[in-house]
């Protein structure tokens, strides 16, 4: 697999080596020790996975007391993935990247513990799976507002259109508001 970097040096996109042939085609979605050669090193322990139609808006999502490195594919469709850095002492703090992920190019996006996540589906129809470094904790649960301005996430918003949210995820918070991370 291949690890490139992104404007921010602990995300990282993977393009794993993809085997083709005329029946179809075969990758390793996760294999322990090639991930942690590549600097991943946390232990995964449970996976999540996601269909959404087109113009949904799920995050920007981050659990403060248990927080989650994240592991991100897209199996159908293709999706703009979001990290924004939470962590008050980065250099990158408040910064964010975003990455195009689909089903065709197959690649997967590194999202640390200490970052918000969110994506956005671009296709009429997407399904994200992902590996999460800790368990899913409600309580921890908060949500940084997707269209902050101070964060600036240039969203590829479909005709300019606001996109679809769930109730909590309208809530969230900005950055100046939100529980943050040392």
């Amino acid at each position: 697999m291949q690890i490139i970097p992104t404007a921010i040096p602990e995300v990282v996109l993977i393009e794993p080596k993809v085997f083709c042939d005329a029946r179809g085609f075969f990758l390793e979605t996760y294999q322990v020790n090639k991930y942690k050669a590549a600097g991943i090193t946390l232990p995964m322990v449970q996976d999540n996975y996601s269909g959404s139609g087109q113009g949904v808006l799920r995050g920007l999502h981050y659990q403060i007391h248990k927080p989650q490195g994240k592991l991100v594919s897209v199996a159908v469709g293709e999706v703009f993935d979001v990290a924004v850095d939470l962590r008050r002492s980065s250099p990158t703090f408040g910064r964010w990247v975003g990455v195009t992920l689909s089903a065709q190019d197959r690649r997967q996006v590194w999202v640390p513990a200490g970052f918000a996540h969110g994506f956005y589906v671009l296709s009429e129809w997407a399904e994200v799976f992902y590996k999460v470094t800790d368990f899913y904790d409600p309580s921890s649960e908060r949500t940084l507002i997707w269209n902050d301005a101070e964060v600036g996430v240039r969203w590829p918003l479909r005709d300019g259109r606001a996109p679809m949210l769930s109730p909590k995820d309208a809530q969230g918070l900005p950055l100046a508001k939100a529980e943050l991370f040392d």
